[in-house]
């Protein structure tokens, strides 16, 4: 059973467009602190071709970009069978377009049945106590601004979402110390699927994050000029 000691966030994958090296990326992690627990973030899936916005038709269609996501879902499934993963806005696409089209959720399958993951569990959100008796927090989105989300929640919390924003807030009280972490995405920047971030000047950061014996850090996948993790843990 998971202490809680090492506990592992995989970032926003957006699979099948995620960053090429994720899965060296996610085994290298593995090898140096054997998490023993696991919690992706969300956004596992893109499902690109569901969205609500116009897709690009070259790209997968709906059913080719399951089978392709759900291929590389399997293979961290490999590394990672169990994983505590939050929903997403991405991740409940098919539900929610079943919604607009007025389908009844008891006529769908379950999410966990759709992609063949038998010990990852989906959960709105998830508090969880770390080796220190405090409490983490952890969801796919609440605020950009991650820090004024920390005093409001007024406890230690984890988010994704945002691919640009990697980063550790601190914040102290006359009773502790609090932390929040934003811990970016795994996704390829050069990927048609993620063409709507090229109007942004700030790009996304690559990397996951962890916590250890109670305290968050950020694993960036440091990249090289060609867009390639330079093989290295920092």
């Amino acid at each position: 059973m998971a202490n809680n000691s090492r506990i592992l966030v995989i970032s926003d994958t957006h699979a099948p467009y995620h960053h090429p090296d994720t899965l060296k990326f996610l085994t290298a992690i593995k090898d140096k602190y054997d998490p023993d627990r696991v919690v992706h973030i969300g956004d596992e899936l893109d499902n690109h071709a569901m969205s609500f916005h116009p897709s690009d038709a070259s790209l997968y269609s709906a059913g080719d970009e399951l089978k392709k996501g759900r291929e590389f879902l399997w293979q961290i499934e490999a590394l990672y069978p169990k994983v505590d993963v939050m929903e997403s806005n991405h991740g409940s696409l098919a539900y929610r377009k079943a919604m607009v089209a007025g389908i009844p959720k008891e006529m769908l399958r379950p999410y966990s049945d759709i992609l063949d993951l038998k010990k990852w569990t989906w959960h709105p959100d998830l508090e969880i106590t770390l080796p220190d008796k405090q409490p983490c927090y952890f969801c796919h989105q609440k605020s950009a601004n991650s820090f004024l989300a920390l005093r409001d929640i007024g406890m230690n919390f984890v988010q994704g979402h945002f691919h640009e924003k990697y980063n550790i807030h601190y914040h102290g009280t006359g009773e502790r110390l609090k932390w929040v972490i934003a811990t970016g995405c795994l996704v390829d920047d050069s990927s048609l699927a993620m063409a709507y971030n090229n109007v942004n000047l700030r790009r996304p950061i690559i990397g996951c994050s962890m916590i250890i014996d109670s305290q968050p850090r950020l694993l960036p996948m440091v990249l090289n000029r060609k867009g390639r993790w330079n093989g290295k843990l920092t």
